[in-house]
């Protein structure tokens, strides 16, 4: 029943948390939400979320596609900062591989032209909320482009999984939604596993900030009350911290809205 798999998901959060506050480890944490492009109603559900909880988060927005509105939204809100989502969304990869924006299917100067022109686009419209912080779409990037992003000054990058030996690269872990399947929320097992591993992997070692994986505009109501019950435990909890994103990547204050 859905009720006892949610109880059993904050037994077993509430476990983990106690065991890193034992051996008195606090976990970071982040909170990014990737194709953020104009003002919805899941877009101000994810806000009243970020803003109740009083968690920070980082909404990764598609310069081509981002409307006036989305800037208009969120200019007040000093949780929210703005991450670099590619520049349109656009898949350039041949049939039958893997969708790909930033990949080696046109050379890296296209596209770092390209990704330049959206940094200037972000910047320019979202003023301080704006840190660059290049957030590739599928979370698929070129090495060469992944290197020499920062000739165009955007300094963080972020994907998913482990990271890779750039320099201020901060990925995302927990991805609550069934790319794979039907689409939909993954099922309170499956985030189970995956929480529980993020976090025991940081109490056996270093604390590399574990990342929460969102997007708002395919939310089911099992996704919404995934993040309710996360975000009820762990926003507050003395074991957790929710460091402010752009420091997480290395960037000052000055550095965002640059």
């Amino acid at each position: 029943m859905p009720n006892s798999d949610r109880a059993n998901f904050e037994q077993a959060l509430t476990g983990a948390l106690a065991r890193a506050q034992h051996v008195g480890k606090v976990l970071d944490f982040w909170w990014r939400d990737d194709d953020a492009v104009s003002v919805t109603a899941p877009l101000d559900r994810l806000l009243d979320q970020s803003e109740r909880f009083g968690v920070p988060l980082v909404l990764a927005v598609i310069p081509e596609q981002a409307e006036p509105d989305l800037f208009i939204r969120i200019a007040d809100l000093d949780r929210v900062t703005v991450s670099q989502h590619g520049f349109a969304h656009r898949n350039h990869e041949p049939p039958l591989t893997k969708k790909t924006e930033l990949g080696t299917a046109r050379s890296a100067d296209l596209v770092l032209d390209e990704l330049a022109r959206g940094r200037d686009m972000l910047a320019g419209q979202a003023g301080s909320r704006f840190a660059p912080i290049l957030t590739p779409p599928w979370n698929r990037i070129a090495p060469d482009v992944a290197k020499r992003r920062v000739e165009i000054g955007l300094t963080g990058l972020s994907t998913y999984g482990p990271v890779g030996d750039e320099p201020h690269h901060v990925n995302a872990h927990v991805d609550m939604i069934d790319w794979h399947g039907w689409r939909g929320f993954i099922g309170w097992d499956r985030v189970t596993v995956m929480l529980n591993k993020e976090i025991d992997r940081r109490l056996a070692g270093p604390n590399e900030p574990i990342g929460l994986l969102t997007h708002h505009l395919v939310h089911d109501e099992e996704t919404w009350a995934f993040l309710e019950a996360f975000l009820s435990l762990a926003s507050d909890h003395p074991a957790v911290r929710w460091p402010n994103p752009p420091s997480l990547f290395g960037l000052t204050a000055d550095a965002q809205g640059a």
